[in-house]
């Protein structure tokens, strides 16, 4: 793991959700101010909900929503209703009780079928918005990632053929253990952020965070180990049950 990464070690899960909030809280406002609106693209799984519910709580009077733009790093191939959707979660603790407008919110076309269209479909949305020639990536002012107990992050599992991508920015992943695709940004996408921040918590994550921060094993087993932004700041946010098995310091 990259010297260059902060960690940041918290006691409880609810300490690491504050410090997440701060951190998107003090971003959001920083980038419009500097550059006039806000990206981000939210995690999925279970993990940010408490995030997302201490933002909506405490910050929607705060924030310049009018300004912020909200993005998926990745997605469940099924349609936003479903109990699945990463965008169903991010919208029933957050967006829908905040005053950000709708067109602010760009979702996967998860509901398309066809997972490969869908994914070529959100490219060229990214495309669009970030004003992109062919072979640039979008500068993300923060991707915020979950980290699973193998070590994937959004939906870069291990030895998927995802992890070999060099020019798309988001890939329908074929992910064998789940018999499912994955709708996912690619590494060279999340590594040309400003800001990646991992949120990771929960002693099942204590041995896959080890690998990640302090292991050896090829970063194809552990695809977190691949986030590395080159011109940005990566920030991990541990709580002291997923910390537990890292070196002391």
């Amino acid at each position: 793991m990259s010297t260059s990464a902060e960690i940041r070690r918290l006691t409880t899960p609810q300490d690491l959700f504050q410090a997440a909030a701060d951190d998107v809280i003090h971003a959001a406002t920083d980038a419009v101010k500097e550059r006039g609106r806000f990206t981000i693209a939210l995690s999925g799984g279970s993990t940010p909900l408490s995030l997302y519910t201490l933002i909506a709580a405490n910050a929607s009077t705060g924030l310049p929503w009018d300004q912020m733009f909200f993005f998926w790093s990745d997605e469940r191939h099924v349609p936003p209703d479903d109990p699945d959707s990463n965008f169903r979660l991010a919208n029933e603790s957050l967006l829908s009780k905040v005053p950000v407008p709708a067109a602010n919110i760009f979702r996967v076309p998860a509901e398309n079928p066809d997972a490969a269209a869908a994914a070529q479909a959100y490219e060229q949305t990214l495309r669009n918005f970030f004003s992109l020639k062919p072979d640039e990536f979008p500068r993300f002012d923060l991707i915020l990632l979950g980290m699973g107990p193998d070590g994937h992050t959004a939906s870069l599992f291990p030895e998927t053929a995802a992890l070999q991508e060099k020019s798309r920015l988001v890939v329908a992943n074929w992910v064998e253990k789940l018999k499912a695709f994955r709708i996912t940004f690619t590494l060279p996408l999340i590594n040309a952020a400003r800001r990646v921040v991992f949120l990771v918590s929960g002693m099942d994550k204590a041995p896959a965070l080890h690998e990640v921060l302090e292991g050896n094993a090829p970063p194809r087993k552990y695809p977190s180990k691949l986030v590395q932004p080159a011109d940005g700041k990566l920030i991990w946010l541990l709580d002291r049950a997923a910390a537990s098995q890292l070196a002391t310091g």
